[in-house]
């Protein structure tokens, strides 16, 4: 199977599988549904899978997320990272932006 996103403005509003058997699956989904479709990867190293809500980063030909948080950065691989690295795990830490830092998960 393939997955294609549709794209408008850069940002994915929708993302459908089509069959192998399609061998143009962008023109495919363009043809059926209109619009713009980039072919996204589940399992291709370096490349994000698309969501709806990421934006297409076409010069790269990659998906970025939305941002996490304001204070993160895009990274050359369209990744955001904190600006404070994560603790390795564990244990279980979450992002606090109002202090810039890794916080600890409460404990029951």
């Amino acid at each position: 199977m393939a997955y294609y996103a549709q794209i408008v403005d850069n940002i994915v509003t929708e993302v459908i599988v089509v069959s192998d058997d399609i061998v143009d699956g962008a023109q495919f989904c363009t043809d059926l549904l209109g619009g713009d479709w980039v072919q996204t990867f589940i399992d291709t190293a370096g490349k994000n899978y698309a969501g709806i809500g990421y934006t297409y980063d076409a010069v790269n030909n990659n998906f970025i997320a939305p941002q996490p948080y304001p204070s993160w950065i895009l990274d050359s691989n369209d990744q955001w990272q904190p600006p404070v690295p994560q603790p390795p795990a564990p244990p279980e830490t979450y992002w606090d932006e109002d202090t810039q830092s890794w916080q600890l998960y409460a404990q029951p």
